[in-house]
């Protein structure tokens, strides 16, 4: 078997025997030459063949050449083929100043003439069919992006020092709140989704890990059907030990982001300006932070009335932040800080001398919120009475309050999502366009 060449390694060999090997994407089938632009994963190269419509005696090759040419009159877009050929630099062809010349060509799989999706197609219709939709080069740059953001995280992570765990999603009570749980049944009991990593990476700071991460798949049961919100999402997760504050989290954040978009820009920057059209911008550090109730302020005076009443910011309100960090600051994120604590978890640590006030940022990303951050109450006594408040039973909680009763260092972290980032930063309009296989309250297929 020929070793087999990918399509971006093609420019670097010299003229002469290579085999390639992917799926059709175009065919011009003229009189005299037929043309094929095949795609593999890694890009698309144009060959070509001398069309040969009939035997031609005295040639004792011409019934292959025959094959070869009625093989590729039958070709339907997205079958995949092996070709051997001949490699050659020409700057004339407009794909990439190269092209190869068949020698051979073999049909490995066959696609149905039809395809079922188009380039207009609706953004559920190309969900039905996501397979052949990630066969688009500006989808298959989604996921290699992605893929160094993650690989920038974690080697972020490992450079400071960071210990990865991998929690359970299979919990015995509620994560967070009583809602939006998923409930599963669980041999003779229930057991629930988990919402977040919280209460084990948590576990970590009493068991002497300093800082831990994870990226892991996390589940909501929220009917919400807006272009930000999953039922199942894959949550960026860090939490570490010994800090003052929230602001040290904040910090660690930033740094975080820094150097996943620094690894975007140098390694995807070409690619996301001619797929995209985007130029890719490294935020400066610090970001901006604002208290919640100056962002309010802020967006009151500026002609906005939060219409929630419950001390949050609705999503228009992040906009206009959002919109109001860029004029004033120039920048694309800002922290917004000091959260109330009524709307907040009751493991988030409350102001010292004002417990309506909590030690909490959320992270907004061009006007949506990515991420929410904060210091942990490490008291145990205070997490009880703070889980009493919100509803809870301590009782249900036993064995997450053990994890404060033996010693513990003051800690925080975050919890950020990976489609919501991408979304962001690729201009996209929806996380379902940057989640491989996306999951909301109508689809759990394909």
């Amino acid at each position: 078997m020929s070793e087999r060449t990918l399509v971006k390694n093609l420019a670097a060999l010299e003229d002469g025997p290579v085999s390639v090997s992917g799926w059709v994407e175009t065919v011009r089938d003229q009189k005299k030459v037929q043309f094929v632009v095949l795609r593999d994963e890694s890009g698309a190269v144009q060959l070509v063949n001398p069309a040969v419509r009939e035997l031609v005696e005295d040639d004792p090759e011409s019934a292959a050449k025959l094959a070869t040419t009625e093989a590729i009159s039958a070709l339907a877009h997205g079958s995949f083929l092996t070709v051997t050929g001949s490699l050659k630099h020409d700057e004339r062809v407009k794909l990439g100043g190269l092209e190869v010349k068949i020698g051979s060509l073999e049909v490995v799989s066959e696609s149905l003439p039809e395809t079922p999706i188009a380039a207009d197609s609706s953004l559920d219709k190309r969900l039905d069919w996501r397979f052949l939709d990630l066969r688009n080069p500006k989808q298959n740059l989604i996921f290699r992006v992605q893929t160094t953001i993650e690989h920038a995280f974690r080697q972020y992570w490992i450079d400071n020092d960071f210990i990865e765990i991998h929690t359970p999603k299979l919990m015995a009570s509620a994560s967070e709140s009583r809602a939006e749980l998923f409930e599963v049944g669980y041999f003779d009991t229930t057991a629930y989704l988990a919402q977040s990593p919280q209460f084990f990476k948590q576990m970590a700071q009493p068991a002497g890990f300093g800082k831990v991460f994870e990226i892991g798949p996390a589940f909501r049961a929220d009917p919400s059907f807006t272009s930000r919100h999953a039922t199942e999402f894959t949550s960026v997760d860090a939490e570490i030990s010994w800090i003052d504050s929230h602001e040290d989290v904040m910090a660690l954040h930033e740094e975080l982001l820094v150097a996943a978009f620094t690894a975007v820009k140098e390694k995807h920057g070409e690619a996301l300006k001619e797929h995209f059209d985007l130029d890719v911008v490294v935020p400066s550090r610090p970001f901006p932070r604002i208290p919640l109730a100056e962002a309010k302020r802020i967006v009151a005076e500026r002609g906005y009335e939060i219409p929630r009443a419950d001390d949050d910011m609705d999503p228009e309100g992040e906009r206009r932040i959002a919109a109001y960090v860029k004029e004033e600051f120039g920048h694309d994120f800002v922290f917004l800080t000091d959260y109330a604590s009524s709307i907040r978890p009751f493991y988030h640590m409350r102001h010292e001398g004002d417990a309506a006030l909590t030690n909490s940022y959320d992270l907004i990303y061009s006007g949506v919120e990515i991420s929410t951050g904060a210091q942990r109450e490490h008291r145990v006594d205070v997490l009880i009475e703070q889980a009493r408040e919100k509803g809870l039973e301590p009782e249900e909680l036993e064995f997450y309050l053990d994890f404060f009763r033996y010693g513990v260092p003051p800690h925080g972290g975050f919890g950020m999502g990976l489609a919501r980032v991408l979304m962001l930063l690729l201009g996209e309009q929806s996380i379902r366009e940057t989640t491989y296989l996306f999951r909301g309250p109508t689809r759990l297929l394909p």
